[in-house]
C-alpha cells in the first residue's frame, strides 16, 4: 500500500522562476546616491516589498553599505523590516489612519507620518510621541495643505522630520522651483529636527533640494529618473527564468493564442515559465528579448498567463532544464514596452524565487 507523507514532511522543488539581486550594485547605488547628496543623507524607500526586489533582501544589504533612514508606504510593511534595523529609523507614510495604527507606532517605535490635521490630532490624542509630518507643496496627493501650517496641533508635535514629495522632479518643470519656494516656507513655519524634499530625480535637481535628508527610491534599484544619472547607477534585478519545453516548428507553423506569430522558416522554440501573472505582461508579446550564453532569443508571438515562447535557433545548446535571462535593464525596458521603471520592478509576481 502506497504510504503519503504528511504535509510537514514535504518540500517543494526548486521554482523555475527567480529574480537575482546584485547587491554590489545595489550598495553601489547607494553610496552613489548619498555621494551625490551632499550634504544631506540618503535614505532608502523600500516600500511594496522594496521595489519588488524583497525588502528582507535589501535592507540588510543598504544598512551594511550606510543607510539609516526607511520609508515605507502601509504598516503591513514594517515586519519584513524590524528583524534588520531600529524601529525608531522606520518611517510609515501613509501615517495612522487608525486607532490601531496610533497604539502599534507607540508600542512598536516606528515613526508614523503624520499626514493631515486630523492624523496629528488623533496621534497627540494617544499621547503622542515622536513622530514625522508630511506637508503637501504642490502634488495634491497626501500631506498637511499649506494653508494650515499654522493650526496648533503642529506646535504640540514632537517632529523629527519633515517632508514634502517633488511631483515632477524628472522633467525639467517650473513646478520644481515652486515646490521648492513652499519648502523653503515650510522649513521656516513647521519645528523639525531634521528635512527631506528630494526622490531619486529630487537628488540630481541640486544642493538647494537636498535639505537634510533624500529619500531615493527607483534609482536604488537600477531606475534612470534623470538622464544625470545615466552612466552611474547599475542595473540591480536579473529575471531568469527555467526553459521546460523545446519543440521544432516548420514554416507557416502558426504559434500562441491567436496566432500572432507565425513560422516563415523553420525555427527551434522553445517555452519559458514566465508570463502576464508574473509580471511579464502582454506587452512584452513579439518585442521581448531573453538571452543565454551570450545570444539573444526573441519572443514570439503573445505572451499569456504563465508561458512564453522563444526563438532558440542561435542557440541548439540550451536544453530543457537551462536557465534563461531576461533582458531587463530598466530604461531600455520601459522605452520598449510603455511601462514605467518602477511599475518593470513592483508587478514582478510571488512566483519567483529571490536569490
Amino acid at each position: 500500500m502506497e504510504t503519503k507523507l504528511p504535509d510537514t514532511c514535504l518540500s517543494l522543488p526548486p521554482a523555475s522562476l527567480r529574480l537575482r539581486l546584485d547587491a554590489g550594485a545595489l550598495a553601489d547605488n547607494w553610496r552613489t546616491l548619498d555621494q551625490m547628496s551632499g550634504a544631506a543623507r540618503a535614505g532608502a524607500a523600500v516600500k511594496a516589498d522594496a521595489y519588488g526586489l524583497g525588502a528582507s533582501r535589501v535592507v540588510p544589504v543598504l544598512a551594511a553599505a550606510g543607510c539609516r533612514d526607511w520609508f515605507v508606504a502601509h504598516w503591513s510593511e514594517v515586519p519584513s523590516l524590524l528583524a534588520h534595523v531600529p524601529a525608531q529609523s522606520i518611517a510609515v507614510l501613509h501615517g495612522p489612519i487608525t486607532d490601531e495604527d496610533v497604539l502599534f507606532a507607540q508600542r512598536s517605535g516606528v515613526r508614523p507620518v503624520l499626514n493631515s490635521i486630523a492624523q496629528a490630532a488623533r496621534w497627540q490624542a494617544a499621547g503622542g510621541g515622536t513622530c514625522h509630518v508630511m506637508v503637501d507643496t504642490g502634488i495634491n496627493r497626501l500631506g498637511i495643505a499649506m494653508r494650515e501650517l499654522g493650526h496648533p496641533v503642529l506646535a504640540e508635535l514632537d517632529i523629527d522630520l519633515v517632508l514634502s514629495h517633488l511631483a515632477s522632479a524628472d522633467e525639467d518643470t517650473d513646478q520644481n522651483a515652486a515646490q521648492l519656494a513652499r519648502f523653503r516656507q515650510v522649513r521656516a513655519g513647521v519645528k523639525g529636527r531634521r528635512y527631506s524634499l528630494a526622490n531619486s530625480a529630487g537628488i540630481a535637481l541640486g544642493a538647494d533640494y537636498h535639505a537634510d535628508l533624500t529619500r531615493p527610491g527607483i534609482a536604488l534599484y537600477g531606475g534612470i529618473p534623470r538622464r544625470d544619472f545615466a552612466g552611474t547607477i547599475r542595473q540591480t534585478a536579473y529575471p531568469e527564468v527555467a526553459l521546460i519545453q523545446t519543440r521544432d516548428l516548420s514554416a507557416g507553423d502558426l504559434v500562441g493564442y491567436n496566432a500572432t506569430f507565425i513560422a516563415d522558416r523553420p525555427i527551434r522554440a522553445g517555452t519559458v515559465s514566465i508570463g502576464y501573472a508574473d509580471g511579464y505582461l502582454r506587452c512584452w508579446s513579439s518585442i521581448g528579448k531573453f538571452s543565454f550564453n551570450g545570444k539573444t532569443l526573441p519572443v514570439i508571438g503573445r505572451v499569456s498567463m504563465d508561458l512564453v515562447i522563444l526563438d532558440l535557433s542561435a542557440v541548439p545548446e540550451c536544453a530543457e532544464g537551462d536557465w534563461l535571462s531576461a533582458e531587463y535593464d530598466l530604461p531600455t525596458a520601459s522605452a520598449a514596452t510603455g511601462l514605467s521603471q518602477y511599475e518593470m520592478l513592483t508587478l514582478l509576481g510571488r512566483r519567483f524565487a529571490r536569490l
